[in-house]
């Protein structure tokens, strides 16, 4: 959930800039900014129970939203402007930068770009971004952002540039911004951000002290921030609560490689012609023997021996959790939405439960050899590499998957092909009996969107948790160097992260909320986990 941006552009109220009355403020900004025509709530049908708001501030800050939006998305176009790629290392140290310079617009009294070093994967970690914010407040929050972002891998698919931030039209929504890293995770962490510029434009501070952690390693398993929390827990320690997706699966990433030196026949030093095939072993045909061997035939289930040992079942709550998201869940549009012609299942229980709580083998990617696209080439390659993440559930460990990998190739007489763990990001369970879980959940209320059961059971699936991971187990469980409760309110709408074509909703249609309204959600939320918009009083859950 899972981001950094081009930061010396010109925010509309920003944090030194305290406006008397927040209409007159928002209209003076907006005079100032750009014009996209951006209508705040779009086509929405959300409607905000007024008569829970108890402090007039937020009203206020809701005005300054509103006309300030056109600025806000500006903000999120020079974000995505500035490319981010983890994995190639395109833009990174450029953005760490840009998202000190953020925070240091924000008012924040201490930022750092700091370089984590060598991590416990043998690779080198890239930046993570530091600040804390003290408000003199009663409570402090920490923020996890993904400063990252994947490459663009099939370019002309892409609608739109995928570093323009292009406005489009898609349906049903006026106006998507089509960009690399608008859903996972820009989009998300711009609406945090402009939700904190009009705080301050209306009132002058903000409800909590904040401390920032933004890593540039999500895509490449967290190396970084692992690393960074071995060193520097101490800066967080401060923390309350933590501002994040909750609970997580696990993942491990390993690349399995087949080299005709390793395995002493085929090409030994480089790749030869294809017409020698005739007379000599091809390392290529044996990977892709070997890979058949560790799935079944259609790639659903794995075959690596005890890969399935240590899974607990769902509790009886987790599948209630489950079976009431499944009543409503039209399988047909969310196989759309995420661009598939069907999913494996076509119960929807068994769907979420697969999507949520399940496990799996995938092959990433591929290569070696003759890559050009088009025309021909005969090559008989003398090596050949596969990328692989396993998602795994409690309690599975990454560490004992890898090692039953390895003992299954050298069961099957692959002793030759060499596994490289990239790295290992712990499943992490969460509960929701905390303030911050109770905050997040009465806004969710107040805006009419869902929100998960508050409950002292801990669960991958909770607190925004389930079908995906981050690195919660760094900030919370037996593993985190501080062990503190995790929540957020996320509100606004995207897709298609890591494919072609990612978007963020900028005008909302229906109950999905569009850019305003996702930063009024969030503002929202913090002054509730403040006590500054009156007693949390969560309505009793709908069956």
């Amino acid at each position: 959930m899972p981001l950094v941006a081009s930061l010396a552009i010109a925010l509309a109220a920003c944090g030194d800039q305290t406006a008397k009355d927040g209409k007159e403020g928002a209209a003076t900004a907006a005079a100032d900014g750009p014009k996209l025509g951006i209508r705040p709530a779009g086509d929405e049908t959300i409607k905000l129970d007024r008569t829970k708001i108890k402090n007039a501030d937020l009203l206020k800050i809701y005005d300054h939203i509103d006309a300030n939006i056109d600025s806000h998305v500006v903000n999120l176009q020079k974000w995505i402007q500035q490319p981010t790629v983890s994995n190639t290392g395109e833009g990174i140290p450029e953005s760490a930068e840009m998202v000190k310079g953020f925070f240091d617009k924000l008012g924040c009294q201490k930022t750092q770009v700091f370089d984590p070093g060598i991590n416990k994967w043998g690779s080198q970690s890239n930046p993570v971004v530091y600040a804390k914010c003290d408000e003199g407040a009663e409570k402090t929050l920490a923020v996890y952002w993904q400063g990252d972002t994947m490459p663009v891998t099939q370019p002309d698919l892409w609608k739109a540039p995928p570093f323009e931030g292009r406005l489009v039209e898609q349906a049903p929504y006026k106006k998507v911004l089509i960009g690399r890293g608008a859903v996972n995770s820009k989009g998300p962490e711009m609406s945090f951000y402009n939700a904190l510029l009009s705080i301050k434009a209306v009132t002058g501070k903000l409800p909590v002290n904040l401390i920032f952690i933004v890593e540039s390693d999500e895509e490449r398993m967290d190396v970084g921030l692992n690393k960074f929390m071995q060193d520097h827990a101490d800066l967080v320690k401060d923390a309350d609560a933590l501002w994040g997706p909750g609970g997580s699966e696990g993942c491990v990433f390993v690349e399995l490689t087949t080299s005709g030196k390793s395995w002493g026949r085929g090409p030994v030093y480089s790749d030869i012609h294809g017409s020698n095939k005739r007379s000599v072993d091809s390392p290529a045909w044996r990977h892709i023997q070997m890979l058949s061997k560790l799935v079944s035939a259609d790639g659903n289930t794995v075959l690596i021996p005890g890969f399935y040992d240590n899974i607990v079942p769902p509790t009886k709550e987790e599948l209630a959790i489950l079976a009431k998201s499944a009543a409503k869940y039209d399988l047909k549009r969310a196989a759309n939405n995420l661009g598939v012609a069907r999913f494996i299942s076509d119960d929807p229980l068994t769907q979420l439960k697969m999507a949520r709580m399940g496990t799996s083998m995938n092959l990433d990617g591929i290569w070696g050899g003759n890559m050009f696209a088009g025309g021909s080439g005969a090559i008989l390659p003398n090596k050949i590499m596969s990328k692989h993440n396993f998602r795994y559930v409690p309690n599975m460990s990454g560490p004992d998957i890898v090692a039953k990998l390895r003992k299954h190739l050298d069961k099957l007489g692959y002793k030759d092909v060499e596994i490289n763990l990239v790295g290992d990001v712990p499943w992490a369970k969460k509960n929701t009996d905390n303030d911050i879980s109770r905050a997040t959940a009465y806004t969710a209320q107040m805006w009419g969107q869902n929100h998960d059961p508050i409950t002292p059971n801990d669960s991958i699936l909770l607190a925004g948790g389930g079908g995906g991971y981050w690195p919660a187990y760094l900030f919370s469980g037996t593993e985190s160097p501080i062990n503190i409760p995790i929540s957020s309110v996320r509100g606004g709408t995207g897709g298609n992260a890591h494919a072609a074509n990612e978007f963020w909703v900028i005008e909302g249609a229906g109950n999905s909320p569009g850019m305003a309204t996702a930063e009024k959600i969030i503002a929202t939320a913090l002054y509730t986990y403040a006590g500054l918009n009156g007693p949390i009083a969560l309505a009793p859950e709908k069956p």
